[in-house]
Formats: structure tokens, C-alpha cells, sequence
């Protein structure tokens, strides 16, 4: 995972591991240490076609905690449905709409990005996902854990995924990942840093100033 903190001064970026909990973990400690304006998990993902092929740029307008729950006799149920918690966190809609100019293109497509713990493999999780989540662009493995130690600490947190390959059946030989690397660099170089930062929400008195994480899983 590459992963990165913005400060409303300066960018420092960090590699934060794989998975939700290596990223909440490794933002936890980054927002313990200094005080950062915005939190931007940033990598490579699956994209659910044709809404994001490979090769594109999603920029997440939610953050979903997609298979944090528990199987029931009726399906799944996630922990918001059980009443332990969220598995939802929406970026501030101005940020959102800054970045999604910066970033604008063909390529660029806007909406919800899952976070999984296990990557999904088959078509039939590819269309279960899709069915509970209706309009979801990417599946990557960390943007919850990123949200979800951001707004213990009051700061917004934004998700910006470039594809790498379709999300279903694993095919190594389609896997694009070089290049989806490539326009991660591209993508991120664009974001309007110091604009986002300031575009932050004023938020109650807290220990630490809002900061910026971005990861890739």
C-alpha cells in the first residue's frame, strides 16, 4: 500500500501496509504525531465495469465498509444494520467536487468505493457487491480503515483509486498494474492540495488539526 499525509503546508507520504486495519492503524498514528487538514487514502483498485475500467481514476463520494457484518438466514447484514456501528463515511461534497475538477477526463468517474478485507474472486461476489451497493466504481482494501481514524480525530478524509483490473474472476494476465500505478502518480500530483485542505469543515476543539492519509492495497 502506498500511503500518504497532506499537511496544510506540506505533503508527506508514508507506506501504511495492506488491509482496513493496517491503514486505520498506520493513520492513527500519523494523526497522533501531527496535525494534518485532510486524509486521502490513495492506491489502485478493482473497478466494477463498465462503470470503471481499467485504466481509469474513481474518486470516492463514500467510503463503504462493504463485507463488515455478519451472514444471516435472509443474507448479509452489515454492523449498521446490527447496531454496532458504520460502515459508511461520505467526503465533505466540496472536496469532493474541487478534486473531481482537478482530476476531470474522460477517465474519471465519481462514486462509491468499497473497502473489503478479502479481494473478491468470482463474478458471483462481483454481482452480489454490486447488487447491495448500487453504483459502486472500485473495490480496494483500505479507504474505511483510513475514514474510520480520521473522524476519530475530527478530519475529513477523501479516496482516490486508479483501476488496475475489473473486480470478479482473478485473471493475473489482464492485471494492469504498472500502469495503474503510473496514473496513481498522475492523479495524486493533481490533486489541488493545499485548496482541499483549506475546504475542510471548522470542527470542535480537539487535540490535532485535521490531516490527509492516502494508501494502496
Amino acid at each position: 500500500m502506498l500511503a500518504a499525509v497532506l499537511a496544510t503546508v506540506a505533503a508527506h507520504r508514508f507506506a501504511a501496509g495492506v488491509g482496513p486495519a493496517a491503514a486505520a492503524a498506520a493513520a492513527s498514528a500519523a494523526l497522533a504525531a501531527h496535525p494534518y487538514a485532510l486524509a486521502v487514502s490513495a492506491g489502485i483498485a478493482g473497478g466494477f465495469a463498465p462503470l470503471a475500467p481499467v485504466g481509469g481514476t474513481v474518486l470516492a463520494d463514500a467510503i463503504v465498509a462493504a463485507d463488515l457484518g455478519a451472514e444471516t438466514p435472509e443474507g448479509f447484514a452489515d454492523v449498521a444494520e446490527l447496531g454496532f456501528g458504520t460502515v459508511r463515511h461520505t467526503p465533505p461534497p466540496a472536496a469532493v467536487a474541487l478534486a473531481a475538477r482537478a482530476l476531470a477526463g474522460p477517465g474519471l468517474t465519481v462514486g462509491p468505493v468499497l473497502t473489503v478485507s478479502t479481494v473478491t474472486g468470482s463474478a458471483e461476489r462481483a454481482a452480489e457487491l454490486a447488487a447491495r451497493h448500487p453504483g459502486a466504481a472500485a473495490e480496494a482494501m483500505e479507504g474505511f480503515g483510513v475514514a474510520e481514524a480520521a473522524a476519530r480525530y475530527g478530519v475529513p478524509a477523501l479516496e482516490l483509486r486508479t483501476v488496475s483490473n475489473p473486480v470478479g474472476p482473478r485473471d493475473r494476465a489482464a492485471w494492469r498494474i504498472g500502469e495503474a500505478l503510473a496514473a496513481l502518480e498522475r492523479a495524486f500530483a493533481a490533486l489541488p492540495v493545499h485548496e482541499l485542505a483549506a475546504r475542510r469543515a471548522p470542527e470542535p476543539a480537539a487535540r490535532h488539526e485535521p490531516t490527509e492519509e492516502a494508501g494502496r492495497g
